[in-house]
């Protein structure tokens, strides 16, 4: 399986992501003849090289005449376009009225899917009803549709993509100054990393995020073997970094076999491992009562750990980092409990290795009743009992003692009936 990792380390638009694909090694012939079917006219594409921090990139541009002027909506990807209105419904029938490829064609409707119901969600209009201004220029079109070419080209089935810094600042829109991200970018991120106030402008285009929005997985990217890196050019020089796409093509690399638990060890055998995902979120504007209904939720729904700690965060307001170690597959389930339960409006999520010890449960008698103790394999083939705490806890209440005095019994209760091997 061919996986697409965008590297957008400057952000993302539509151009450099062409330009990462030229790269790559796709034909501008290639691009010229998937784009024909679309009868645009007025439009020529030009190719070029640029040099950033010593990195060679291709630069993408589409020139468009008069025709289909509007004002220009400068971004760090650039083309110097022109803009005209265009209707998503109208969009979407020139897409499916043109002979292109079925993969190009579903992945080119993906996107500007994907923006229509973002741009509808912000202006509160049905889909089929939003206007796109820049995003409905010639420009933008063969942005978005040869995308879609460069993966059906590649034969790319999944995509994955870093972290991406928002930018900062104010831009000028048909609808008058906007804050950086525009406000149609940070609706199409939802759920995926992201770096707020990491550039001083422009970096994710709403037609980068789109095409990340329809065609990425959220999250951090499998194990891959590179196996083409190819460089997409933005227009501008940035001061703080090369304004390039690095898009890297490759194959899943086999992950690493998780050992099985066991119920007992040898002496010198080593810790289990296994692969997990940590969930993070910074919270500063949280009731603190509530963080015990949310923790309590994330145990229930499968967390395999759950922490706070203090944060001292912007403008000197003290704050919780919120931790939550789980299974790779219960990363967005997880997560989305995390955005419902908290005020936190992002969660970022990175995989870790775990070493683990070889555990059991088991019931021991006790003259407080019955109590679960843990039985843990030690590396060098000792075991070490411990009382669940919560069944001492109940036993307590139970028989009216002192909750320590509970947990002493089963301790000696679980060395007098050491763990049978099994």
């Amino acid at each position: 399986m061919l996986s697409a990792y965008f590297d957008a380390f400057s952000g993302v638009s539509g151009d450099m992501t062409i330009g990462a694909f030229l790269d790559l090694g796709l034909p501008l012939g290639v691009l010229e003849e998937g784009l024909a079917p679309l009868g645009l006219e007025g439009y020529r594409l030009e190719t070029g090289t640029r040099v950033r921090s010593g990195i060679t990139a291709c630069k993408f541009t589409v020139h468009v005449d008069g025709g289909d002027q509007h004002h220009h909506h400068p971004h760090p990807g650039g083309h110097g376009g022109t803009h005209a209105h265009r209707v998503y419904a109208d969009i979407r029938a020139l897409l499916a009225r043109a002979e292109l490829r079925p993969g190009v064609r579903d992945r080119a409707q993906r996107i500007f899917r994907a923006l229509a119901v973002a741009e509808g969600r912000i202006h509160g209009v049905p889909p089929d009803e939003v206007t796109f201004h820049e995003v409905g220029a010639i420009d933008a079109i063969v942005d978005v549709v040869g995308a879609a070419i460069g993966f059906e080209h590649f034969g790319v089935q999944e995509v994955f993509v870093s972290p991406l810094p928002l930018g900062s600042g104010f831009a000028r829109s048909q609808h008058g100054v906007i804050p950086v991200p525009p406000p149609a970018t940070i609706e199409l991120l939802r759920g995926f990393p992201v770096r707020p106030e990491d550039g001083a402008m422009e970096l994710v285009t709403p037609t980068g995020a789109a095409i990340l929005a329809a065609l990425a997985t959220p999250g951090p990217p499998p194990v891959l073997r590179p196996s083409a890196i190819g460089y997409g050019a933005g227009d501008r020089e940035l001061a703080d970094r090369p304004n390039l796409l690095r898009l890297v093509l490759g194959e899943r690399a086999a992950a690493p076999a998780r050992l099985e638990p066991r119920r007992s060890a040898e002496p010198g055998s080593l810790p289990l491992e296994d692969q997990m995902v940590v969930l993070e979120a910074n919270i500063d504007d949280m009731n603190p009562e509530l963080y015990e209904a949310a923790v309590e939720a994330l145990f229930a729904a499968g967390a395999r750990d759950v922490t706070l700690s203090p944060l001292m965060m912007k403008k000197g307001r003290p704050g919780t980092l919120l931790q939550v170690v789980c299974s790779p597959e219960d990363r967005d389930r997880l997560g989305c409990l995390v955005l419902a339960e908290t005020s936190t409006i992002g969660v970022r999520s990175y995989p870790v290795s775990r070493l683990t010890l070889p555990r059991t449960r088991r019931t021991v008698h006790t003259e407080y009743g019955a109590i679960a103790v843990k039985d843990v394999t030690l590396p060098d083939g000792s075991v070490r009992s411990t009382p669940e705490y919560d069944d001492c806890r109940r036993a307590a209440r139970e028989r009216g003692a002192a909750a320590w005095r509970v947990y002493l019994a089963a301790q000696l209760a679980a060395h007098a009936e050491p763990a049978k091997d099994g």
